[in-house]
C-alpha cells in the first residue's frame, strides 16, 4: 500500500492539471502525504502545491487552484492508502475471541485503527497510537474521535484489555481532551470487572478528562468461551443497577454542562425490564450507533409513518423474524398496525441464538439456519421480514454465510429485507401501500 495514484477522476482538478495513473503523490503545500488523514487535511485548500514522483523516479512540482473543499480527484490503492492497523490487544470480553472456527475470515480481523475511527466512526482503543500519530491529532484537530474505554484505573484496564501498555491511552485521552479534541467513548460492562465503584470511577474520569458522550452497554457472552477469563452475566438486577448509576451521573452531567453525556444502550433497559426514556432524553442521539435511543427512535419513526397507511386496505400476511431481546417490542408495533389496520394479519417470532448460545439474544448476530430451524415448517404467511443488521454491511449474506436467496428457498417465502428505522418496517409491513396522495 502507498501514496501512488492508481486512477484519476474525471474532469477533476487533479486531471486538469495533468497527474496521471502511477505518479506517487510526495507532499501537499510542504506537508508529507503519509496516509488518508494527510491527503484529505492538507488538499482542503484551495490552492495546493504538489509534489510528484514519476515511475521513473523523477519529482516534479506543480500548483493546482480549485473550491475550497473540492476534492483533488485522486485514488490510491485502498481508501486508507495504508494497510488497516490490526488491534494489539486481547481483550478479556472480546467477542472474536468467542465465535466458532470456521467462518470466514473478515470476522476474526479486529481492527483498532485511529484513522477509521475519525473517517468511519469506528471505535478504538488508541493502544495502537505512537506519540507522533496522538500529536497529529492533536496539530490537525481530528475529531471525533471514538474510544472504547472500558475502565480509566490504569491496572484494570491492562487487565480488560490484556495489554500491558493499555494505561499510556489514558494520556492520551488527556491530552486530547485538553486540546479540544471531541471524543465520544464506550464501556462495555462486565460484571466483577469494571462495574460498580470502577464503573463510578470510570464516568468519574472522563467527566473531568472532558468526553462529549458515553455509551454504556452490556458485554455479549457466547459460548465459545473455553478458556477465556469468566465473566458475569448482566442479568436484570445487574442492568437495573447499571441504569441507576448512569442516570445518576447523568442528571449531575446536565446540571453541569446542559447533557447527561452518559447514556445507556437500549439493551440495558430490555434486560432489566423497564420503559425506554422518551426522545428528549437522548438529546441528539449521540451514541445510536451503540444502541442508544434506536429504539426510542424506532418508536416515533413507527407511530409517524402508521398515520400514512390507509387503515381500510387489503394486505398481505407476514411474519417479522428478530432477536429473543427485541421480541415483546417488534410485537408491540405490530399489535399497533393491527389496530390502525384490523385486517391485517402478522406475527412476530423472536429466534433462539443456538450458533453462538443462547446469552445471545440481538437479531444482528442470528443466522440464517437458526432461523430455519425454527421456522421451516410452520405457517409464515405470505412474506417474511428480517431486520438489515442480521446481514453484511450492504449486502445479503448472514454471519453462516448463507445468503436471502437461502433463506427463501428453505422457507418457500419471499423475505424482505428491513432497514432499521421505524418508517422502513411500516412500508415493509404494509407492502409501501399508503394513502392516495401521500
Amino acid at each position: 500500500m502507498s501514496t501512488i495514484i492508481t486512477s484519476v477522476d474525471q474532469r477533476s482538478p487533479a486531471q486538469r492539471a495533468g497527474i496521471t495513473a502511477g505518479e506517487q503523490l510526495i507532499a501537499v503545500n510542504g506537508h508529507e502525504i503519509v496516509d488518508v488523514l494527510d491527503y484529505r487535511f492538507y488538499c482542503y485548500d484551495p490552492v495546493l502545491e504538489l509534489v510528484l514522483r514519476e515511475s521513473g523516479g523523477a519529482e516534479r512540482r506543480l500548483q493546482i487552484k480549485k473550491l475550497e473543499g473540492q476534492e483533488l480527484g485522486l485514488n490510491f490503492d485502498t481508501y486508507l492508502m495504508d494497510e488497516p492497523r490490526p488491534c494489539s490487544n486481547h481483550c478479556l470480553f472480546c467477542f472474536v475471541d468467542q465465535m466458532p472456527p470456521g467462518m470466514r475470515d473478515t470476522l476474526y480481523f479486529k481492527d483498532d485503527d485511529a484513522r477509521l475511527s475519525f473517517l468511519m466512526g469506528n471505535y478504538i482503543t488508541l493502544t495502537n497510537l505512537s506519540e507522533r500519530e496522538a500529536q497529529r491529532i492533536i496539530d490537525l484537530r481530528i475529531s471525533p474521535i471514538n474510544v472504547s474505554v472500558q475502565a480509566t484505573e490504569p491496572e484494570l484496564r491492562k487487565r480488560l484489555l490484556g495489554n500491558v501498555h493499555a494505561d499510556k491511552s489514558l494520556a492520551y485521552m488527556r491530552a486530547f481532551g485538553e486540546a479540544g479534541i471531541v471524543m465520544n467513548g464506550q464501556i462495555v460492562v462486565c460484571p466483577g470487572w469494571n462495574d460498580g465503584v470502577h464503573l463510578r470511577r470510570s464516568i468519574e474520569d472522563l467527566m473531568d478528562i472532558g468526553f462529549a458522550s458515553c455509551s454504556v452497554v452490556p458485554v455479549g457472552l457466547t459460548k465459545y468461551r473455553k478458556g477465556l477469563a469468566k465473566i458475569g452475566m448482566v442479568d436484570a438486577e445487574k442492568a437495573a443497577e447499571i441504569i441507576d448509576t448512569v442516570d445518576e451521573y447523568g442528571a449531575r452531567c446536565l446540571k453541569r454542562y446542559g447533557s447527561r453525556k452518559f447514556f445507556c444502550a437500549d439493551e440495558l433497559y430490555i434486560k432489566a425490564g423497564r420503559e425506554l426514556p422518551e426522545e428528549s432524553y437522548y438529546e441528539d442521539f449521540a451514541q445510536i450507533e451503540n444502541g442508544v435511543g434506536m429504539l426510542r427512535s424506532f418508536l416515533t419513526e413507527f407511530d409517524r409513518g402508521l398515520q400514512d397507511v390507509d387503515p381500510k386496505g387489503s394486505y398481505p400476511s407476514f411474519t417479522s423474524v428478530t432477536g429473543k431481546s427485541a421480541e415483546p417490542f417488534i410485537a408491540g408495533l405490530v399489535e399497533k398496525a393491527k389496530a390502525w389496520c384490523p385486517s391485517l394479519r402478522g406475527e412476530v417470532i423472536g429466534i433462539y441464538n443456538d450458533f453462538f448460545g443462547r446469552t445471545i439474544d440481538v437479531a444482528g448476530l442470528l443466522t440464517a439456519q437458526d432461523i430455519i430451524a425454527q421456522l421451516k415448517g410452520r405457517s409464515l404467511g405470505e412474506h417474511v421480514l428480517i431486520p438489515a443488521n442480521m446481514l453484511r454491511h450492504g449486502g445479503d449474506v448472514f454471519l453462516d454465510d448463507l445468503t436471502v436467496a437461502d433463506l427463501e428457498r428453505a422457507l418457500e417465502r419471499p423475505v424482505t429485507v428491513v432497514e432499521q428505522d421505524g418508517f422502513s418496517l411500516v412500508d415493509a409491513i404494509f407492502c409501501g401501500r399508503i394513502q392516495e396522495g401521500e
